[in-house]
């Protein structure tokens, strides 16, 4: 039996502000629920009954927030990648760190995948983010419909999940202080900049609602996506949330694969999530970064280097590797095995528990590449005879470790935990009837 809900009664139509979306019905991404929700106008949101996964959101400007946030953060980060980041001062060496200078350090020191994981995450992904985010803006706010711009839509949304400047920035912080008893530090605009940069994606990267997005684009092709009502005939598409007949194979709204649950989703988290527990193991044991000077040659694992940390008294920043380096992957790796075991055998705890693990587990992993980000750092500033910095063989293996179970959790299907749980009649839901 197919379960619907009305979140809130329907106003009349035609008392909609520009820029509402009425009322339809959506299919919630995280448990699978079919729901009827009221008029969408500029200022609202409407979340999960059941799960409380945030469904639909729309600005209160909602074409002029996304492009002022999105032109700013453009223009600050012209500036960050042009100006001084920091300047060390330590004996004889002295040390102008730009952004481009540490990428340009690892490409000639032939630590390219270095080079290209920090370009991408740092650079890459939120420079393309921020321009089809304005491509796609520039398109509806002049009300029309640019070449490619479903796809456009599709793309920016999948790059929020990679921009991690801001924690590139923390990294910075944890590197100052790892720096700071042996050299003199003084920041430079970019790096005061990047705070702001940080703030300004995230807040524009919550101000792009993907659900919004494709129903104005229909909107301007003569289409209307709100009609399809949910019935046994009709399935919600996995990325716009719209309602579709069954018997498609593309999304009629956003061009995406058409299907009821992701196709083979248990597999291909299961395989990525494997490949990073396989790589896990050289990550630990292989030499994390290796410190060169006229007396000695220092090779430290991850472990090392937070026992190092410890005992010479940086207990926070041990504490802060730690988390990053051994805490979250391990609990990440423990947490994807539960759901994955959860969805496709026995639930260990209640559908609705298991949603919030999930949630936490997709959200913390991108935080692990802290460690990969202070190396970087490091190596770009000690890089003189009396001390140099170099990537140790870890690196490689941890940034594997971190993407795949990036991919891991991306490509797991939460709503198979509900469907689970429905299947097995699992003890939660009888207690829970119990008590009503």
């Amino acid at each position: 039996m197919n379960h619907q809900t009305s979140i809130a009664a329907q106003p009349a139509l035609e008392n909609i502000p520009t820029g509402s979306i009425p009322q339809h019905h959506v299919g919630c991404p995280r448990c699978g629920l079919s729901l009827s929700i009221p008029t969408i106008v500029p200022g609202d949101q409407a979340q999960c009954p059941r799960c409380h996964q945030h469904l639909v959101r729309v600005e209160k400007y909602p074409l002029d927030t996304p492009m002022a946030y999105a032109s700013a953060s453009l223009m600050i980060m012209i500036i960050v990648y042009s100006q001084l980041y920091m300047i060390v001062d330590m004996f004889t060496l002295h040390v102008d760190l730009t952004l481009p200078y540490m990428l340009s350090s690892l490409a000639q020191q032939d630590y390219s995948f270095l080079a290209e994981v920090m370009f991408l995450l740092t650079f890459g992904s939120p420079l393309l983010f921020l321009l089809l985010c304005l491509y796609v803006y520039i398109g509806l706010y002049y009300q029309q419909v640019l070449p490619g711009m479903l796809y456009a839509t599709r793309t920016l949304v999948r790059l929020r999940h990679w921009i991690m400047v801001d924690v590139f920035f923390i990294a910075t912080l944890v590197a100052y202080i790892k720096i700071i008893g042996m050299a003199q530090i003084h920041f430079g605009l970019a790096f005061w900049l990047m705070m702001v940069l940080a703030i300004l994606l995230i807040r524009t990267s919550q101000g792009v609602p993907e659900h919004w997005i494709f129903y104005q684009i229909q909107t301007l092709t003569g289409n209307d996506p709100t009609l399809i009502k949910h019935s046994e005939h009709t399935v919600s598409c996995n990325y716009c949330l719209f309602e579709q007949p069954a018997a498609q194979n593309i999304c009629g709204v956003c061009g995406s694969f058409l299907s009821r649950r992701k196709p083979l989703s248990l597999r291909i988290s299961m395989a990525f999530l494997l490949s990073a527990i396989i790589l896990y193991i050289p990550a630990n044991l292989l030499p994390m970064m290796i410190t060169r000077s006229p007396n000695s040659n220092l090779a430290s694992t991850i472990l090392d280097g937070i026992e190092y940390m410890w005992k010479d008294g940086d207990i926070l920043i041990a504490i802060v590797i730690f988390s990053a380096s051994m805490a979250i992957p391990i609990l990440k790796i423990i947490s994807m095995l539960v759901l994955l075991y959860s969805a496709a055998y026995k639930p260990l705890m209640s559908p609705a528990k298991l949603t919030i693990l999930y949630r936490i587990t997709e959200s913390i992993g991108r935080w692990s590449m802290i460690d990969i980000f202070v190396v970087i750092i490091l190596m770009s500033v000690f890089t003189s005879p009396l001390a140099k910095v170099t990537p140790g063989a870890a690196t490689v293996y941890f940034c594997g470790v971190v993407i795949l179970t990036m991919v891991s959790a991306l490509s797991f299907d939460s709503r198979l935990l509900w469907d689970e749980a429905k299947k097995t009649h699992h003890p939660y839901r009888r207690r829970k009837r119990h008590q009503l």
